[in-house]
């Protein structure tokens, strides 16, 4: 799920689910993102802070709006950074998979390049690096609410639960697992401060991808939205079927359930919503909002999200049973997704940045999905680029021309097959380094 620096590209594993080095060599630290990036944003954002709302560590939660005055769309981004549940997760001592922001959030959150560079939706445009140009999508001019992650448990939590150090070396955490109460009491703000809105788009990263999906009955019942005009877009934030102790997830479900107290949560939530099945959430939302349009994407070789939901739960897993259960689970979904007119999906196989993590984020480069995607043939070899041994016979359809069409009111959905076609491309060769150098 996802857990901030200005040198060179701080595109942030903590934006991106991973905690990010400090800084990079000294070769390339006088380098700022700003100077290899045409993206990011300049908004004038509103700091927002309501009494009684808290960060894991008891300090003020706050989040962000910028009101575009030309504007009645809005769109409510909540920010991912990893989750946790015990002792080693929540004190940092598990590493990776833990939380974002467990020391509370600065004044100056938003104009850290994790809030300014990371959500090309957020700053409606998707950014540009040398020799590919900055490209306007969908989202852009639009209102936005930026909700910063910093209590573990995708923004829906409802508990404060002292962990207690196994070993007993370090003094207990009092975690506070505040994120319902967060985002209950931002939406209760947004319902006063947009009055007149047109198309709500719901969406989040890794951990907030969860959010956008947990949420959006919340959402578009206290905005008080039309029928038809919202709009939810899960990026790589499944929350997958899990209806008993055969199913992948469950373990994952079960010990979130208990951690966080979900139970006070999901009980809000319509007759339709199965409170033993976290993953019901899909079919609740398809058949509570038959006009509404709702989206999934994420990639089948994700090796963030995957390693939350199964690592701690099948002791001795490695890389290929990791992503062996997340891509049978992604099936899964896929299947209930299909059984929904609703419901639109677009799943590429793999792109070399943060461990396939998240197809929003930073970039749209190599988020396109091509279900016809194959191996060249022999007499192929020779067509350009002949570095790459792979070919999409159809269309290939990039995120941004997804996001148009989908925000239009068409369902898509495209799913990728196995291919190694953004390892093997030459534009991708050339930036996913120069990224992941830098988280």
């Amino acid at each position: 799920m996802i857990k901030t620096k200005k040198k060179y590209f701080n595109l942030l594993k903590s934006a991106l689910g991973i905690s990010i080095a400090a800084s990079l060599s000294s070769g390339a630290s006088a380098i700022g993102i700003e100077d290899i990036v045409d993206g990011g944003n300049d908004f004038a954002w509103e700091r927002v802070e309501i009494a009684g709302t808290k960060c894991s560590d008891g300090s003020q939660y706050k989040f962000w709006v910028h009101d575009n005055p030309g504007s009645r769309n809005l769109l409510i981004m909540y920010e991912g950074g990893g989750a946790c549940w015990d002792y080693e997760t929540c004190s940092g001592a598990a590493g990776l998979l833990g939380a974002a922001n467990p020391n509370g959030l600065p004044d100056d959150y938003i104009t850290q390049q994790k809030a300014q560079y990371v959500s090309p939706l957020v700053n409606g445009a998707d950014p540009g690096f040398p020799l590919r140009s900055k490209t306007d999508i969908a989202t852009k001019d639009w209102d936005v609410v930026y909700m910063p992650y910093c209590t573990g448990d995708v923004h829906v939590g409802n508990k404060v639960t002292t962990y207690n150090d196994p070993t007993g070396t370090n003094p207990p955490i009092n975690f506070h697992h505040m994120g319902y109460n967060n985002s209950i009491a931002a939406l209760d703000f947004l319902d006063n401060r947009f009055s007149r809105i047109n198309k709500l788009l719901i969406t989040g990263f890794s951990a907030g991808g969860v959010a956008s999906g947990a949420l959006y009955h919340e959402a578009h019942e206290r905005l008080g939205i039309k029928r038809g005009k919202g709009y939810m877009l899960n990026d790589s934030g499944p929350l997958f079927p899990a209806a008993d102790a055969s199913a992948n997830s469950r373990q994952l479900h079960e010990t979130i359930s208990t951690a966080w107290d979900m139970p006070s949560v999901l009980n809000n939530l319509p007759d339709s919503f199965d409170p033993n099945d976290m993953g019901s959430v899909t079919d609740m939302l398809a058949s509570e909002y038959p006009n509404d349009h709702f989206a999934y994407t994420g990639y089948s070789t994700d090796l963030n999200f995957s390693r939350f939901s199964y690592e701690r739960f099948y002791p001795g897993i490695d890389t290929n049973g990791i992503l062996a259960l997340w891509q049978e689970d992604q099936q899964i979904l896929v299947d209930k997704m299909n059984t929904h007119e609703n419901f639109s999906y677009i799943i590429p196989w793999n792109r070399p940045i943060n461990d396939s993590h998240c197809s929003t984020i930073l970039t749209l480069m190599g988020s396109h999905a091509c279900p016809s995607v194959r191996k060249k043939y022999w007499y192929e070899a020779l067509e350009w680029p002949q570095t790459q041994s792979w070919k999409c016979d159809g269309p290939s359809t990039g995120m941004s021309e997804f996001l148009t069409s989908w925000i239009g009111g068409n369902t898509l959905r495209l799913k990728e097959p196995y291919n190694l076609y953004n390892q093997e491309d030459p534009g991708m060769q050339i930036i996913a380094p120069q990224i992941n150098g830098a988280l």
